[in-house]
């Protein structure tokens, strides 16, 4: 079988983030030939920087076992999905002024670094849809997390008028097609969520027709326990942030909170991240400070690659794919 990135990092990455970045993915490909489960949270723009043409891959394959990701990348997968020719790239992003940010606005176009994405075409497009499925649900007395809305909206067929990618580019696709656990904290803070509320404060909707953050920590608790025996889950985490820091933070409740003293700690832990180490930051705090937390074990295999995630994933991810 052809290897080409494999043989590729392995001749060329040979030291510092780049022998990491092969040090990790060699551990991911152990921990899932040892019958391993695995997490991967997503944080940042990675939907819009179009990482669901790779990680569609990794989910249809059984690479992923469960994902935590920020509203923004579930629904930007979706805004891609439907509006990618209407997208707008901006190379010189950095020498925008003030003045050109407001005409990209008065565009109707909101930007994400590089990468413009189309109010109308997109947020609108989506919502259309979302929000009868939203509010059949409330008629019917039933309540569903945010993802499995995504997940009937896709289903059901009535985005495929729009598609303006191959549908095996889509990574939530891919997770709705295998009905992939996700859990997607702090959802609130995305487009979607943000609508969602409107339609509550106009007395449109109620609230609780959403399942809630802590509904989703239930959720993830009762995954955890049924899955991580033997071999255990790994955590594989792109960028920090609260699709991270929530998720991870499940061994130490059941342990700490339910007394559950023979639950396992995350059995492979990688961080891909830009964060400065230090000044309090979370999302950059080496691997080792997470033991102080109960979230890894001394032994636990740790790798933290301090790199771009749009640069370092999709290589991690074809390594994976090829050897496992």
């Amino acid at each position: 079988m052809s290897k080409p990135i494999s043989e590729f990092i392995e001749k060329y990455y040979l030291h510092f983030n780049a022998a990491a970045l092969v040090d990790a993915s060699k551990g991911y490909v152990a921990h899932l030939k040892d019958g391993g489960k695995m997490m991967i949270t997503l944080a940042g723009a990675m939907s819009t920087a179009e990482l669901g043409k790779i990680l569609a891959e990794m989910i249809r394959q059984g690479k992923v076992d469960f994902i935590s990701c920020t509203g923004a990348n579930l629904e930007e997968d979706l805004m891609n999905l439907v509006a990618h020719s209407h997208y707008e790239r901006v190379p010189h992003y950095r020498d925008l002024t003030a003045q050109d940010e407001w005409a990209l606005l008065e565009r109707g176009l909101n930007r994400v670094t590089d990468t413009c994405i189309p109010e109308e075409e997109a947020f609108r497009r989506l919502q259309k849809h979302i929000v009868e499925i939203w509010k059949d649900a409330e008629a019917k007395g039933e309540r569903y997390f945010p993802h499995e809305f995504m997940y009937k909206m896709i289903l059901s067929g009535v985005l495929e008028q729009y598609y303006e990618i191959p549908r095996e580019n889509s990574w939530m696709i891919a997770a709705a097609e295998k009905n992939l656990p996700i859990v997607v904290p702090g959802w609130e803070d995305s487009t979607m969520g943000n609508i969602f509320a409107s339609y509550c404060i106009k007395g449109e909707l109620t609230a609780t027709t959403m399942k809630s953050g802590i509904e989703y920590m239930m959720y993830l608790a009762d995954w955890y326990t049924h899955n991580s025996a033997g071999k255990g889950v790994g955590f594989f985490q792109i960028g920090g942030g609260i699709a991270g820091d929530f998720p991870i933070c499940v061994v130490p409740m059941l342990y700490q909170d339910m007394e559950m003293h023979d639950v396992p700690f995350w059995s492979y832990f990688c961080q891909i991240s830009d964060s400065t180490t230090s000044y309090g930051s979370y999302s950059g705090a080496v691997p080792n400070e997470k033991i102080t937390w109960g979230k890894l074990d001394i032994t636990t295999p740790k790798f933290i690659v301090e790199s771009d995630a749009t640069i370092c994933a999709p290589l991690m991810f074809s390594y994976i794919l090829e050897n496992s």
